[in-house]
């Protein structure tokens, strides 16, 4: 197992693989691997989420204290585009983000709690599978307008509109977030 940092707090694991004539095994997650990665939450939860379409966006998310999440995310089939914002008051990344392109059993994205996390298939017939280390809370359910100005994200679209849900259009901006957020 391989672990290569991308952005305050955020790496990537990449496991590892043992490939013969049929193909390739991979022990996908350990928890005792993780552990020496210094990766010690306990996840609850596992979602999937299947993109039909390239250009749809899903994001930015997050959930607020005292359910933040922590994610690690990988993906099934196809590729994204993956964004994490870094809202941590006390971080020396605080507002900034970081991208990653992650492809089909590349491996993992871990994103501690604290970050607003979004992406964009880049491929029809997506699907993302994430760990979260605590339950989904209607209440807490938070998040950013995917094209804040404040970030100023250059989303891979191809010049196209985005796909995107109703709810996620109807996200706030930060200005009218960050005073209500305390990570």
């Amino acid at each position: 197992m391989k672990k290569i940092n991308l952005f305050s707090d955020v790496i990537k694991v990449i496991p590892s693989l043992y490939e013969d004539d049929r193909g390739y095994f991979s022990e996908d997650y350990n928890k005792k691997d993780f552990l020496k990665l210094n990766i010690k939450d306990n996840f609850l939860q596992d979602n999937v989420s299947f993109s039909m379409y390239k250009n749809t966006i899903r994001g930015l998310h997050f959930q607020k204290n005292p359910f933040a999440q922590c994610k690690l995310i990988k993906v099934v089939s196809g590729s994204i585009f993956d964004v994490f914002i870094d809202l941590r008051k006390k971080s020396s990344t605080y507002q900034k983000f970081g991208t990653h392109n992650l492809y089909q059993n590349e491996g993992w994205i871990y994103i501690p709690e604290g970050f607003a996390h979004g992406f964009c298939t880049l491929e029809d017939n997506t699907v993302v599978s994430y760990k979260v280390n605590q339950y989904y809370s209607a209440n807490e359910d938070s998040g950013i307008l995917w094209s804040d100005s404040i970030f100023d994200i250059s989303w891979p679209l191809d010049n196209k509109e985005p796909i995107i849900s109703e709810k996620d259009l109807g996200l706030p901006l930060w200005k009218d977030l960050s005073n209500k957020i305390n990570f």
